[in-house]
Formats: structure tokens, C-alpha cells, sequence
């Protein structure tokens, strides 16, 4: 009976030892890469809904004749080897970055974008850097417009600013001497034209919006041929509705005919912002409440435009832009150089 007993204690003995010990934080949740990769796939309609993703990297690999929405925040995306698929990618923290694809049509806000290897290619985006491509040919650029609830929230979690977008400022590593390896798209194209509005059951719930004038992420003119000789820098100083109230003052531009060039949000310090545009003590104390947006507007007759709609605002949004055209110039040329010296450091 003893010699049965310490069998039994002996074979304990080696169970206990065989098995390996756990801890608590062996048993958190890890995240599954399966989860967060899109695959092997031809003619699908497929994707992630908001809060699926999560900042998590993703990965797009080997699709053929898909269309693809990623409506959450990541980390980094990689887009590998796909062909004539029509690609949403929201928010990305870092870099999203596409190789060896071609006919694709991509929608994509990101910290970092960069294009190697691939050819016949539209691109809506939202960059905050400047994008690169590389041994690319036949793409063309537009600026990022799409909306749906969760964006904005999905943008600040991803550290983007709407107001940020360097779209078409691209560098070619590889030019052809002679050729032209990118493009910008037409004025006019539509983000409808390019990526479809998704229709399945499974993407039902998220209120996507592709018209222009609802576009998150405000649509510029960026470096395409100004349409008239005549420029305007205006600052928006933080308030609570500040962004409601640009939203409304571009529009009413868009509608006499100007158009927006470009955005930028910067915080700068009152000594800051009279070395760019001068002396202007009203502007002192406002300038402490926050970030600054600044828009530069370009038509005819535009400073006397923005002088007319800037006395509609409301009175808690404090503005500043020069009223004289010489003055607008040169606010505008030191407010370029002041940008680029601040994003050189």
C-alpha cells in the first residue's frame, strides 16, 4: 500500500513539474493577427467597423477585384500585391505604405504615406508629412473628403489634425527625366467615383457621407494653378465652436467662387505671431486659448470676401487677416516661411 502511495505521489510530482507555471499577465487578452489582416481575397466586399481595429497594425495582402473599408484608427497599415481594389483606410497613426499594387483606388488619412512599385493608381489623402513614392508610375493625388461620426474621434486618437494635409506636396525618388510619374487628379472628382459607398449588412450602421461640403477633413486646392492672382491668409483663434464656424466660413467662400489652398493648425506664442504678421495687441490674450487654424483662400475680390464673412461670426471667434492686398502677400510669404522653418527643426 506505501509503494502505491508514493507512486501516485511520484507521478504528481512529474505532472506538477511538466507543467509550465502561469502568471496573470499570461492570461491578458492577446491580439489575434488573423483579426487584423485582410487576405487572399477576389471580388469580396470586406472590412473592419469602428472599435474593431483599435490602433492595432493591419495588414492587406494579395486582393484582387475587392473593395476594402477600414472605418477604425490603426497603427500602421501595409498594402501588398493587390489589383484593381477600391481601398478605405482610416486614421492611421504612422504610415501606411503600398507595394507592388496596381488599378487600385485609395481613400487614406495618415501620419506617413508612402507608395513603392506600383503603377495606375488614385489616391485621396490626407498626409501629414510629405508623401513619397518611389519607383511608381500613373498616380494620381487628391485631397482626402469622406465623413462619418466616429472620424473626428478616430483622427484625435490617431494625433492627426483635419487641418494638417500635405497631399499634394510629393516627392519622387525615382523621377524620369522627361516623365511624369504622378499627377493630381481633376478638380472636380468625387470621392463616390472612386470608392463606392459601402452596401452590405455589415456595414449598415456607419452613416458614411461622401458629400464634399460634409468632408471631415477640409478639401484643398492644394498646388494645382490658382484660379485668380488675389490671396488671403486668415487666423481662427481657439474657441469652443471654432471648427463649426470654419466649416461654415469655407463654405460660404466655396460659394462666391474662391477656393481654399490650404490648412494648417499650429500653436504659436503672441511673440510668434508678431514677428509673422506684426504687432496686434487684441490678438495677445486670445492667442493663449489654444491651437491656431490658418486658411489660405484664393479668388477675386477675396479679401473684401473674407472681410464681409468674417463680420457674420460669431463674436466669441476671434480672426485676424490683412486688409490691404500687399499685406496679404506678405503675411503670406512669412507665414510659409515661419511653417517650414518650425517643421524643419
Amino acid at each position: 500500500m506505501m509503494g502505491c502511495l508514493f507512486s501516485r505521489d511520484n507521478k504528481k510530482k512529474e505532472l506538477d513539474e511538466e507543467q509550465p507555471k502561469t502568471y496573470s499577465w499570461d492570461k491578458k487578452d492577446r491580439p489575434d493577427p488573423k483579426d487584423f489582416t485582410i487576405a487572399d481575397l477576389k471580388g469580396e466586399t470586406v472590412g473592419r467597423v469602428p472599435g474593431s481595429v483599435d490602433g492595432q497594425q493591419f495588414i492587406i495582402n494579395n486582393c484582387q477585384d475587392c473593395n476594402i473599408y477600414i472605418f477604425d484608427h490603426s497603427a500602421t497599415v501595409t498594402v501588398d500585391e493587390c489589383n484593381n481594389c477600391n481601398i478605405f483606410i482610416g486614421p492611421c497613426k504612422e504610415s501606411v505604405f503600398l507595394r507592388d499594387c496596381s488599378q487600385c483606388k485609395v481613400t487614406v488619412a495618415c501620419q506617413q504615406f508612402r507608395v513603392r512599385d506600383c503603377k495606375s493608381m488614385d489616391v485621396l489623402l490626407h498626409c501629414d508629412t510629405q508623401p513619397i513614392i518611389e519607383s511608381t508610375t500613373k498616380i494620381r493625388f487628391g485631397c482626402f473628403q469622406y465623413s462619418y461620426p466616429e472620424l473626428k474621434d478616430q483622427f484625435a486618437s490617431s494625433g492627426l489634425s483635419a487641418y494638417n494635409n500635405n497631399w499634394s506636396n510629393i516627392h519622387d525618388f525615382s523621377p524620369v527625366p522627361g516623365e511624369e510619374n504622378w499627377t493630381l487628379l481633376p478638380l472636380e472628382t468625387k470621392v463616390d467615383e472612386l470608392l463606392p459607398a459601402p452596401t452590405t449588412e455589415k456595414f449598415s450602421l456607419i452613416r458614411v457621407s461622401t458629400d464634399v461640403d460634409q468632408s471631415f477633413v477640409p478639401v484643398t486646392h492644394g498646388k494645382r494653378r490658382k484660379i485668380a492672382d488675389e490671396s488671403c491668409l486668415i487666423l481662427f483663434f481657439h474657441s469652443e465652436n471654432v471648427d463649426d464656424v470654419i466649416r461654415k466660413f469655407i463654405l460660404n467662400l466655396k460659394n462666391e467662387g474662391s477656393v481654399l489652398i490650404e490648412s494648417r493648425q499650429i500653436t504659436m506664442a503672441y511673440q510668434e505671431i508678431s514677428m509673422v504678421f506684426g504687432e496686434h495687441p487684441y490678438l495677445k490674450e486670445v492667442s493663449k486659448a489654444g491651437p491656431i487654424i490658418a486658411l489660405q483662400f484664393n479668388g477675386t475680390d477675396i479679401l473684401q470676401k473674407c472681410e464681409a464673412f468674417v463680420k457674420d461670426l460669431s463674436s466669441d471667434v476671434a480672426t485676424y487677416f490683412a486688409r490691404e492686398a500687399e499685406q496679404a502677400k506678405s503675411d503670406i510669404d512669412n507665414w510659409h516661411n515661419f511653417v517650414e522653418a518650425q517643421f524643419a527643426m
